[in-house]
């Protein structure tokens, strides 16, 4: 029997910014080595890959399903973790942002899972910018460019 694949979705959120296209990203606060990332996460038993999305989402960002406009899904992709010595299907999402926001702002996580506590300083970056993404996060971002 083979071994069941876990799933993940991944955020690009973006929004314009004086004509340019911004993406949000994220450092954790308290382990800066981690690197750049985007909000997202595990999908759970039996959660459809949409509700997983949003539901990452705010458990990271703080953002809401209605302050965000979905794009559409850019790209899947199966991702191996050496750190985990583990494969996960990667699911990339595209969504805008339908409401002005700062430009910098820090989270605490707020879930049941083992992300909770966990603080995250997030901020927006050029589109140019997000090839510099940990854990080849960046690997949809072409798609983005196109969409």
């Amino acid at each position: 029997m083979g071994q069941i694949v876990k799933q993940k979705v991944l955020a690009y959120i973006t929004r314009k910014n004086e004509g340019k296209t911004e993406l949000l990203v994220f450092s954790h606060k308290d382990h800066p080595q981690a690197g750049l990332q985007v909000p997202g996460g595990g999908v759970e038993d039996d959660e459809l890959l949409i509700d997983a999305l949003y539901r990452e989402i705010e458990e990271e960002t703080g953002l809401k399903r209605d302050e965000l406009q979905l794009q559409g899904k850019l790209h899947k992709q199966m991702y191996y973790s050496e750190d985990r010595s583990k494969y996960y299907e990667r699911n990339f999402f595209h969504l805008a942002l339908k409401r002005p926001v700062e430009n910098e702002w820090d989270y605490t996580v707020e879930s049941d899972g083992k992300d909770d506590g966990l603080r995250f300083h997030f901020e927006w970056r050029p589109i140019e910018e997000a090839s510099k993404l940990a854990a080849d996060m960046d690997n949809a971002v072409d798609w983005l460019e196109q969409a």
